[in-house]
């Protein structure tokens, strides 16, 4: 959580200076694309606070209302974060863009344009080189998709996929920028304050379904659910593992459910025993499981012809 703090906090400084210098260079130059620009960074800034708000409210401890804790808090506001970069970023975004591909408007002096957006391409750059080093330490060998759609902790690719796009989306400023200028077409500004906004709607899409998902509820992955499998039944009590049930409470919490059915020569107390020592090996083996439920039932397939 210490790695994606680091990158939340980088990504702040960047996008709050920014914003700043993009609205200033805006104003001045008469600029939709600046001007959607500077929105963009806005919404980032109030992006990373938000995350730091549900990274701090998902540490609160479990209470009477909440027994398994606050660790949803993350995904709830990881959620809240891809819609405003959908309807804020981006609508905000395409609706300037429109305006002024249907009245373009004479561009003004662009040298300050210019010089922010070098500047943002730098800042933003590093943010996103840091990103990147912090998402790999948790990446592993898989790929970057395969990562993100394994990954418990929104707060790792979000800050990702907003670097991402914001680099991108000041390299097609740029390009517009210049084509503008060169060509004298002021409609292309407005074209790329549409691009830049059609780009933070995709990143939103994309962010939504990952946020949505963590927030439902995922569990863990066959791989674990096949070990889990094993260690229970190499317990000498143990028949037969009926099914296993398990979601993230949040990126370093699961709560699992094992239906177990128990040898038939056993009493409530080796049954009661034989759940503790399983809980306490599910545990040891696998230190985000937090709460484990033993519950036995009869292997009703036995039974059947």
């Amino acid at each position: 959580m210490a790695a994606s703090n680091k990158s939340i906090y980088s990504a702040l400084a960047a996008n709050l200076l920014i914003a700043i210098t993009k609205f200033i260079a805006g104003a001045f130059s008469n600029s939709a694309a600046m001007i959607s620009e500077g929105i963009h960074s806005v919404v980032d800034t109030v992006n990373q606070l938000l995350l730091l708000f549900g990274l701090k409210r998902s540490k609160k401890p479990a209470d009477a209302l909440r027994p398994f804790g606050y660790g949803k808090e993350l995904y709830f506001y990881s959620f809240i974060v891809s819609i405003l970069i959908f309807g804020l970023g981006g609508g905000i975004s395409i609706y300037q863009g429109i305006i002024h591909i249907i009245k373009p408007e004479p561009l003004g002096n662009p040298l300050w344009n210019y010089v922010v957006l070098v500047v943002s391409m730098i800042f933003e750059g590093i943010s996103l080189l840091i990103a990147v080093k912090e998402f790999n330490k948790v990446k592993g060998n898989d790929s970057y998709w395969q990562a993100i759609v394994r990954s418990k902790d929104p707060s790792t690719f979000l800050v990702l996929f907003e670097d991402g796009a914001a680099v991108l989306g000041l390299f097609i400023v740029l390009i517009c920028m210049i084509l503008s200028h060169n060509l004298n077409i002021p409609a292309l500004d407005g074209v790329a304050s549409l691009c830049v906004g059609l780009l933070l709607v995709g990143v939103s899409v994309i962010l939504a379904r990952e946020s949505r998902s963590l927030l439902l509820g995922e569990g863990i992955s066959p791989e674990s659910k096949q070990k889990i499998t094993l260690l229970t039944e190499k317990d000498p009590t143990v028949l037969k593992v009926l099914q296993i049930i398990s979601t993230y409470q949040s990126p370093e919490e699961v709560i699992l459910m094992i239906i177990v059915a128990f040898k038939e020569d056993l009493d409530t107390a080796d049954i009661n025993e034989a759940i503790d020592r399983i809980r306490k090996d599910i545990k040891k083996e696998f230190h985000l499981i937090r709460f484990v439920i033993i519950q036995p039932e009869e292997d009703t397939q036995q039974f059947k012809l």
